[in-house]
């Protein structure tokens, strides 16, 4: 379906405006997986999440291959005010949260056994973590109520640290050594989890601290983003414990983590192994296309807002969803995120298919790669010291 996006003068039509609204399966994802369960009596539909990331959305991308058109120059300012394409962000807040209230009460009134219940919380997980990408889309944005949206957004995953260190940590150290969110050429995924978060977690206080300071305030105090960000967890989930009771801990700690889980494995594949090069006065090139690792796998595409055009919006962060473009220059994934973040589960999997695509990248020279320090003997000893120095 598509429709006429700019009215002043460009007869240009989004071909894919009306397909924006498929995201909000995710968020619906208890309530279509409880009609499935007591229409088709069978109890692993509570399962939804996982089927809509591991199944359908893989398949379709099979089957429509990839999108990399772009909207004309000329229309991209009213494309920018359309607002109908911030209404598909919106809605999902509602039936994110909605669908959230809904799945702890099926957890507790619904008769099932422990796997029923693990697999509605991940189901919970799947929506929470296409909800990070909302909450990434609008605390992009310059209005401060997108931002609060935003952190809304992020409080079902207890991730709100993410509002400061992704805008002001990742966004500014990408594609280097110093960022926690990059990851390193030969470093596994399980590797690279736990430094994202926890440096993560730390880089988020010290940035924040440092704002706060700057504006003399104190560091505990309203103003904080992060305590913000935090309590805003809190408060979604203290009445759904006062509620339903305390056993609803560990699906809700389940459901977050699988969130965490999907958050930092995109993280891990979208910048693996690429380096912005030094200049000669000490500073880190400025950010190009070729700093990201892009997908333009339609499906995949339209339940993430556009995040696999990874490239554009590092590029242009102030940049809207519907207005990223695809880029010939910018290093292309095999395959969109879905089929990615499960190889990335594998470390001898990911090597396989990622670490030509990167020496490819750089014409093999492994002096332009971010190579993880760990395991720069083992690199150098597989692929060759060439020009590598070690030092």
């Amino acid at each position: 379906m598509v429709t006429r996006v700019n009215e002043d003068s460009v007869a240009w039509r989004d071909p894919k405006r009306y397909l924006w609204p498929l995201g909000l399966a995710a968020p619906l994802g208890p309530f279509i997986a409880w009609a499935l369960v007591h229409t088709l009596g069978l109890g692993l539909f509570w399962a939804f999440g996982a089927f809509l990331w591991l199944i359908f959305i893989p398949f379709i991308d099979l089957v429509t291959g990839p999108d990399n058109s772009n909207p004309p120059e000329e229309a991209m300012a009213a494309l920018e005010r359309n607002r109908y394409y911030r209404w598909c962000l919106y809605l999902y807040l509602p039936l994110q949260y909605l669908g959230l209230f809904f799945g702890c009460y099926f957890l507790v009134h619904e008769p099932m056994g422990s796997g029923e219940r693990a697999a509605l919380a991940v189901t919970l997980g799947v929506s929470a973590a296409i909800g990070i990408n909302v909450g990434h889309e609008l605390v992009h944005r310059l209005p401060g109520s997108e931002r609060t949206l935003g952190k809304w957004a992020l409080a079902q995953s207890f991730y709100g640290h993410f509002c400061v260190e992704h805008k002001y940590g990742h966004h500014v150290r990408v594609a280097t050594p110093e960022d926690f969110a990059t990851a390193r050429f030969g470093e596994s995924f399980w590797a690279f989890l736990p430094r994202s978060i926890f440096g993560g977690i730390r880089s988020s206080w010290r940035l924040e601290r440092a704002r706060l300071e700057r504006h003399g305030q104190r560091v505990w105090s309203r103003g904080n983003n992060l305590l913000v960000a935090w309590s805003m967890s809190v408060v979604c989930f203290a009445p759904l414990i006062l509620l339903f009771g305390w056993g609803l801990l560990p699906w809700i700690a389940i459901q977050a983590a699988i969130a965490i889980l999907l958050l930092e494995s995109a993280n891990y594949l979208e910048h693996y192994g690429l380096l912005r090069q030094k200049r000669p006065n000490g500073n880190y090139e400025r950010i190009t296309p070729q700093h990201s690792w892009n997908s333009d796998q339609l499906c995949s595409n339209l339940f993430l807002y556009h995040l696999q055009r990874h490239s554009d919006h590092h590029a242009n962060p102030g940049r809207r969803y519907q207005l990223l473009r695809s880029f010939k220059e910018s290093p292309q994934l095999p395959s969109g995120y879905v089929v990615m973040i499960i190889l990335s589960l594998f470390p001898p999997l990911w090597r396989r298919v990622m670490d030509h695509r990167v020496l490819a990248h750089y014409g093999g020279d492994l002096t332009l790669i971010n190579v993880c320090p760990r395991k720069r003997e083992r690199v150098v000893r597989r692929y060759g010291t060439g020009a590598y120095a070690t030092s």
